[in-house]
C-alpha cells in the first residue's frame, strides 16, 4: 500500500473531470486528491481500499471516495475500465456553505434498504453518463455535468454524515508532512531514497521519522518505497518488452529477491507470468 498525491487537471468551468480509462488490471498505488471522487466500474470487480478498509466492487455499482482520502485498487481481470468523475467540494460551496466539512461515504454493501432507490438512481445517472459517451452526444458534456450535480446532490442528502469540525493543528501538521513525504518519493523513486533523506525532508529525526510513517500509513517507510517501485515496474512490463533486470534498475531497485518478493505480494505472480497475462 502507498499512496502518491494524483492531481486532477483539465477540469470544466465547475470544477468537474469527468473521465473514462482503461487500464490494465492489477494494483494501482494508492493515492489521495482535493477532489471529490465517484467511481462506476464498467466491467470486472474490484478491491478498492479507502483509508485502510478494502471494499469489494462489482460493475455498474457506485463508489464514492471523499476528498482526501487516501485509496487504491486491486482489480481482477486482464483490463479495467471504469468511469471517474472528480468535483471539488470548493466550486459547490456558493450552493452549499460548509460543504467543503461534509464527510461522504457511499458504497454498496453499506446501503440500507432505506436508501437503495435513491442508490440505484444514481448508478442509473452513470449509466446514462456512459452511454452519452459511447454515441458521440454532441452535448455529452453539458448533460453529463447535469448528472453529475443530481448525482452529488443525491450523495448529500442521502450519504453525507452531520458536518464535522475542522482538524486541529496537529492533524493538519501531519497531513501536511504526509503529502510532502509521498510527493517527494513519487517524484524521486528512481533514484537513490534513504531514511536520513526523507527525514531531513520533514526536519525530523530518522528514528522519529521510522515511528511517525508506521503510526500514519500503516506500514514502513522502506516497505512504501518498494511498492511505489514495483508499481511502477508492474506498468512497465505490461506496456514495454524490456528485460525485467533493465525494468528493476531503471525503477530504482538493486536487489533482485526483495523485489521478486515484493512482486509476489502485491500481484500473486512472477514478472514474467504478468508480462504473459
Amino acid at each position: 500500500m502507498h499512496p502518491y498525491n494524483e492531481i486532477i487537471l483539465e477540469k470544466s468551468p465547475l470544477n468537474i473531470k469527468i473521465a473514462f480509462y482503461t487500464k490494465s488490471g492489477g494494483y494501482s498505488p494508492l493515492h489521495w486528491h482535493e477532489e471529490l471522487e465517484i467511481l462506476y466500474p464498467l466491467n470486472g470487480a474490484s478491491d478498492i481500499s479507502i483509508n485502510g478498509t478494502t471494499y469489494h466492487q462489482r460493475n455498474k455499482q457506485l463508489l464514492v471516495i471523499d476528498s482526501g482520502n487516501i485509496h487504491s485498487t486491486l482489480h481482477y481481470g486482464d483490463s479495467a475500465m471504469f468511469l471517474c468523475i472528480h468535483i471539488s467540494k470548493k466550486s459547490l460551496e456558493w450552493y452549499i456553505p460548509g460543504i467543503e466539512n461534509y464527510n461522504i461515504c457511499c458504497y454498496s454493501d453499506m446501503v440500507s434498504d432505506k436508501d437503495f432507490p435513491v442508490y440505484l438512481e444514481m448508478c442509473g445517472y452513470l449509466k446514462r453518463i456512459t452511454e452519452l459517451y459511447i454515441t458521440d452526444n454532441p452535448a455529452f458534456l453539458l448533460e453529463a455535468e447535469g448528472l453529475v450535480l443530481q448525482t452529488v446532490s443525491k450523495l448529500l442528502v442521502n450519504f453525507a454524515k452531520v458536518p464535522a469540525p475542522l482538524p486541529g493543528s496537529n492533524d493538519q501538521l501531519v497531513i501536511k508532512r504526509i503529502r510532502s513525504i509521498t510527493s517527494y518519493v513519487e517524484e524521486h523513486f528512481r533514484e537513490p531514497v534513504t531514511l536520513e533523506e526523507a527525514a531531513s525532508l520533514l526536519g525530523i529525526g530518522k528514528e522519529y521519522f521510522c515511528r511517525f510513517f508506521k503510526k500514519n500509513m500503516g506500514i514502513s517507510f522502506l516497505q512504501y518505497l518498494n511498492e511505489v517501485r514495483v508499481a511502477h515496474i508492474y506498468q512497465d512490463l505490461i506496456h514495454t518488452d524490456e528485460p525485467v533486470q533493465v525494468l528493476m534498475e531503471k525503477n530504482g531497485f538493486t536487489n533482485q529477491k526483495l523485489f521478486n518478493r515484493v512482486f509476489k505480494e502485491l500481484y500473486g505472480c512472477t514478472p514474467l507470468q504478468a508480462r504473459k497475462g
